[in-house]
């Protein structure tokens, strides 16, 4: 358990929970994440056991696996351990939700055009299969609203795959209504929660399929990570990745029939990156303990220093930096600033953000701030832009 008010007050033990500080001002999770020292000493326990003892304590092993899952499960209120996935990174889940599913020429997969593309190109690549995509067109990047989804379902769709956040603004998706919405409809839905996971659980009553990798908002390492698939889609959701873990193999001696696992492990094929796995909970740990409530104001209270700050120095933000679509991400613009200078400014200062381009090519400077973020950072960040000016 770690108390938000006395790491926030403790310099020294800030800095030992997450040791970027000693270095930088880190305000880009939106990105690849710093690792805090929960997730590197877990990483590190993992190699040093494997180096002296071996890897022959299988159940210890089990026990390890089952414990991740129930802390996934945790983030995914209304997901159940045996929903859970361990898998990473998010475009492998995407892709086999994409691949799995039984699709006829004629259905119909709805999107957007402008996601991320991990989100992008497992469902426009179904054409090769004689799915139409359908992309949506909000009025503005990134603002999916049910009434933006419904305007584009028609009695073909089979299944809507949308971001949990959009990467570029931040605008958050209401992903319950739309959820409720599509589930009245008989259609299903794919959420790609890599931008929010880890600040805002995720409820799933309306959610068939999530995946997200651990290395931003989860602050875990690159390519461990959650794939949840409702247990009443297994049977919709075929494996495309076939192995002795997944299929049932008795003492590894393959069988005539495939028959796979009754939980959401027959999705993983083979063995499992434990080493990342673990440091993925424990940090995920360290947020339960912190509070995702606590988590989730802290970041939206960073989020609106930043934007207040910027705003002042004639900077615009690209989505919404309060209320329920606000996200932990603030992009910005300013018509006489070289987005991609400032951001070398800033970084030549110690500062980390990151540098964002939109389909016609304008420039974000896109911040996204943690919890462990001080308001003196914020400031010093601020005031190196103000210099910058």
């Amino acid at each position: 358990m770690m108390d938000l008010s006395s790491l926030l007050c403790d310099e020294a033990a800030r800095r030992h929970a997450f040791p970027i500080c000693e270095k930088k001002t880190f305000l880009a999770h939106a990105a690849v994440c710093p690792l805090p020292r929960a997730a590197a000493d877990a990483l590190t326990a993992y190699a040093h056991e494997s180096m002296t003892t071996g890897p022959e304590d299988y159940p210890k092993a089990l026990r390890q696996i089952r414990a991740v899952r129930e802390t996934c499960a945790r983030w995914l209120p209304g997901a159940t351990p045996e929903e859970i996935a361990l898998l990473g990174p998010t475009s492998l889940g995407l892709s086999l939700f994409a691949g799995g599913l039984d699709w006829q020429p004629g259905d119909e997969v709805v999107y957007y055009a402008d996601d991320y593309p991990a989100n992008v190109y497992p469902w426009t690549d179904l054409v090769r299969r004689g799915v139409v995509p359908r992309a949506l067109r909000p009025e503005r990047p990134g603002e999916i609203t049910p009434e933006v989804v419904a305007s584009a379902l028609t009695p073909r769709t089979k299944l809507v795959a949308l971001a949990s956040a959009f990467f570029l603004t931040g605008y958050r998706t209401d992903v319950d209504a739309i959820g409720r919405m599509l589930g009245e409809r008989g259609v299903l839905f794919s959420v790609d929660a890599i931008q929010t996971l880890g600040v805002f659980p995720l409820p799933v009553a309306y959610v068939d399929f999530v995946s997200a990798d651990a290395h931003k908002w989860m602050l875990g390492p690159l390519s461990s990570g959650i794939v949840y698939v409702k247990r009443s889609r297994f049977e919709q959701l075929r494996p495309i990745l076939l192995g002795a873990a997944n299929v049932r193999s008795p003492d590894f001696v393959a069988q005539e029939e495939i028959r796979f696992l009754d939980t959401a492990a027959r999705y993983e094929p083979g063995v499992l990156n434990l080493g990342p796995i673990l440091g993925m909970a424990a940090s995920l740990d360290l947020l339960l303990g912190i509070g995702p409530d606590v988590v989730a104001a802290r970041v939206g209270a960073l989020v609106g220093q930043l934007a207040a700050g910027l705003g002042e120095l004639g900077f615009e933000a690209a989505g919404p930096v309060s209320g329920p679509n606000a996200s932990g991400i603030l992009s910005v613009t300013h018509p006489d600033v070289d987005s991609a200078r400032l951001v070398e400014r800033l970084q030549a200062a110690g500062v980390t953000a990151s540098l964002r381009h939109a389909r016609d090519r304008r420039a974000y400077l896109r911040w996204s701030p943690h919890f462990y973020n001080t308001e003196e950072e914020i400031a010093r960040a601020v005031k190196i832009v103000r210099a910058a000016l």
